[in-house]
């Protein structure tokens, strides 16, 4: 992989792009109020739960195929697939979180040259989910699909960790331990979420929709989700 692509992955990956990850910690926040993710082990096996049950069956392959579907223009299934996240997501925390995340990504993508201005126009007359938006950032830097999606899978996992330092709370030794245990895990959900194909693709967490409907009305938050 040429060290531009490289460095435009980091950059996706990071937490300090300009996207919100940082508000939101994807129901873990209703996993700790409810005594389920209460301790580091607790919650470093909850994000692994999720990490291989919900991003690796939903959204991972999601960016997979939306990558391919941008660099090839095909504009019906860039819609099909944006469509399909919005379905999935079960409470108006959730969705609200993808809708948000994907219009600030869009709006970055505005100020860069790493999307032309007709495909910012496609994505723009939809309601952008942050997994096509991101697949538009990432599709751009020619790094091959894998390597898109371990970026991906990163960021989500640094800003999982940072979430859990502050709703358990942790130090952030501990923080560390989670990710470098959710690091250990990503490579394997990427080579799942490459197999899926859209009859095997799908979103379905009954305990998360739960919390996070029941976050929505809990009585002290740091997240909007």
């Amino acid at each position: 992989m040429l060290d531009s692509s490289l460095m435009q992955l980091m950059w996706l990956a990071s937490p300090a792009l300009p996207i919100g990850g940082f508000s939101y910690s994807e129901c873990l926040e209703s996993a700790v109020d409810t005594a389920r993710a209460a301790t580091e082990s607790e919650a470093s096996v909850w994000l692994i739960d999720q990490l291989h049950m919900t991003l690796a069956r939903s959204e991972l392959p999601a960016v997979a195929q939306a990558i391919a579907a941008w660099r090839a223009d095909d504009q019906p299934r860039i819609a099909e697939l944006n469509a399909w996240v919005l379905q999935t997501r079960e409470s108006a925390e959730l969705r609200a979180q993808t809708e948000q995340m994907g219009k600030s990504l869009l709006e970055w993508l505005k100020n860069h040259t790493t999307a032309t201005p007709a495909q910012i126009a496609l994505l723009a007359a939809q309601e952008p989910t942050y997994p096509i938006a991101f697949a538009l950032a990432a599709s751009a830097t020619q790094a091959p699909v894998r390597e898109c999606l371990l970026a991906f899978a990163f960021g989500w996992a640094e800003n999982m960790m940072q979430a859990a330092i502050k709703a358990v709370p942790l130090g952030q030794s501990a923080g560390q331990r989670i990710l470098s245990a959710l690091t250990a895990e990503i490579p394997s959900a990427v080579d799942y979420a490459l197999s899926v194909s859209d009859d095997t693709r799908q979103a379905f967490s009954p305990l998360l929709a739960i919390l996070s409907s029941q976050h929505e009305v809990q009585y002290s938050r740091l997240f909007r989700s």
